[in-house]
């Protein structure tokens, strides 16, 4: 089945992207299972106007965000002491304390950062995000920037 090889091929993705987004595990996974439905409702009325993984992105980043719009039960401040904690806990705190710099982004650049970690082409960021790939390239160095300061604070701290 296509969908069943859809959903293969991108939910790690749209999860990592959700969570880069939302800044919570739990509501990532609730966020890309509502994106892999949403795809497998509409997947017929895919016009092919662009690659699938755009597609698939865009409905990604919508859904994230009208799940911040609608759902203010995580004020920016509790999503960072949330990902603190979840930072204690794991084996894997880098990761983790990435995703809590990356929640501290405008949100525009927290979308941008996400599908660039996903090694997303910059044409395709542009696409999902409607900017020029030049102000994609530019976001990009600037976000990146922004975080290595983020991680050198951190680390004098």
């Amino acid at each position: 089945m296509v969908f069943d090889t859809i959903y293969q091929t991108y939910w790690n993705k749209i999860f990592r992207l959700c969570r880069g987004y939302l800044g919570d595990d739990d509501w990532a996974k609730d966020v890309a299972q509502d994106t892999f439905v949403s795809v497998y409702n509409n997947l017929s009325n895919f016009r092919q106007e662009s690659a699938i993984s755009t597609w698939i992105y865009r409905i990604a980043v919508n859904h994230c965000l009208r799940q911040l719009e609608k759902d203010k039960r995580l004020a920016k401040t509790d999503v960072q002491d949330n990902l603190a904690d979840h930072a204690e806990t794991r084996n894997d705190a880098q990761i983790d304390l990435l995703y809590r710099f990356i929640g501290e982004l405008k949100e525009i650049d927290r979308i941008i950062i996400s599908l660039e970690l996903e090694d997303v082409k910059q044409a395709e960021i542009a696409s999902v995000t409607g900017l020029s790939e030049s102000n994609v390239r530019v976001r990009i160095h600037r976000i990146k920037e922004q975080l290595s300061q983020k991680f050198k604070k951190y680390e004098h701290d």
